[in-house]
């Protein structure tokens, strides 16, 4: 059976590996300001397709209202922390833009930081609680469902950008080694 709740787990594993490069990109600052830049607008490009229009929109759009319909106990509460946090990330995302574009670089990094301290705790709690609780409220037949829904997302958000988008994080992870 296809698992969308795997395909959810998997991109948490690349969304952690993009956290992984912003702690090593602080280095750059000192060294190559110019490098620094470019690294971290291309992580931030990364965060805000990657992680926002495929993997949250699966869980905004999907996931979540699937969940609300077999649990509405759940809208109120894990949910609408999951979905306020998503808003959260937007607006850390264009604070960090803004900061880059000062040429603020340190703050960048600290905001940086902020905001993925902040995402690996939302990973950890979807794949500690919703992800669980969402393999034990539906069956087989419903998850498969889900899971083309998946596939159907990924096609009209672009599943060519999405492979070019894991290209592109192997290349950023190649210039800190």
């Amino acid at each position: 059976m296809k698992s969308p709740i795997k395909v959810l787990y998997d991109e948490h594993e690349v969304i952690i590996s993009a956290i992984e490069i912003t702690k090593d990109a602080g280095k750059l600052i000192s060294q190559n300001e110019i490098a620094y830049e470019m690294l971290i607008r291309d992580l931030l490009n990364f965060f805000k397709l990657y992680a926002d229009q495929y993997h949250h929109n699966k869980e905004e759009k999907i996931l979540f209202p699937e969940m609300n319909k077999k649990n509405e106990l759940l809208e109120d509460g894990v949910i609408k922390e999951m979905l306020d946090n998503h808003e959260d990330f937007r607006s850390m995302i264009a604070d960090i833009e803004t900061l880059l574009d000062k040429k603020d670089y340190l703050s960048t990094q600290k905001k940086l930081q902020i905001y993925t301290e902040a995402l690996l705790d939302h990973i950890a709690v979807e794949n500690d609680e919703v992800f669980q609780m969402a393999e034990t409220l539906f069956d087989a037949a419903e998850l498969e469902k889900i899971y083309f829904r998946f596939d159907d997302s990924d096609r009209e958000v672009g599943g060519e950008k999405k492979i070019e988008l894991l290209n592109q994080l192997k290349e950023m992870q190649k210039i800190l080694q």
